[in-house]
């Protein structure tokens, strides 16, 4: 069973004042699109830099996520530091990732530039920063999704497939 991890980054939610949306909006988007068998290792955390680091550690290290798809703390705010978390646990960070995000979410809402959405690697597990809003984290897996699974490919990790009719993933041809 290939081992996805979702964590929703916020005080908030993690303090039980409100309801956790972003991580079920997460879990929804990949239930609909991913053709293989997975299970969610979800985690609600506060905006603590090494709370979320000991989170994606655990994520990647211990539970062997092979995409681990976090939302939230993206932003310009004090305590927004998952993308700060995420480079401090990762090998190698996939700028393109958030370079994408930001471009398709700058064709909704011009404050799109303020998110600092990221990705990296550590081991054999992809991280993606998202940003919060469910609505626009939908907006957001589904520009990237079509490279997430070639690239945990290229990392060693398990194969995922998703349905052509919602997210037609790119694989080089073999030669």
């Amino acid at each position: 069973m290939i081992q996805i991890g979702i964590v929703t980054v916020s005080d908030r939610a993690s303090a039980g004042v409100y309801k956790d949306e972003g991580g079920p909006a997460i879990a929804n988007w990949l239930a609909r699109v991913l053709l293989v068998d997975w299970q969610s290792q979800s985690r609600v955390i506060a905006d603590e830099q090494p709370l979320i680091e000991r989170t994606l550690i655990e994520l990647a290290d211990v539970e062997k996520c092979a995409l681990i798809v976090t939302t939230g703390g993206t932003g310009p705010a004090k305590r927004d530091v998952t993308p700060e978390a995420t480079e401090a646990v990762c090998e190698k960070m996939m700028p393109g990732f958030g370079e994408l995000m930001r471009q398709e979410s700058l064709k909704v809402v011009p404050t799109a530039i303020l998110s600092r959405q990221t990705a990296g690697i550590r081991g054999s597990s992809l991280i993606v920063n998202l940003p919060g809003k469910p609505s626009a984290i939908a907006d957001c897996l589904q520009a990237v999704m079509p490279a997430i699974p070639y690239c945990i490919d290229l990392i060693g990790g398990p194969r995922l497939e998703t349905d052509p009719d919602l997210c037609k993933t790119f694989r080089p041809k073999a030669t």
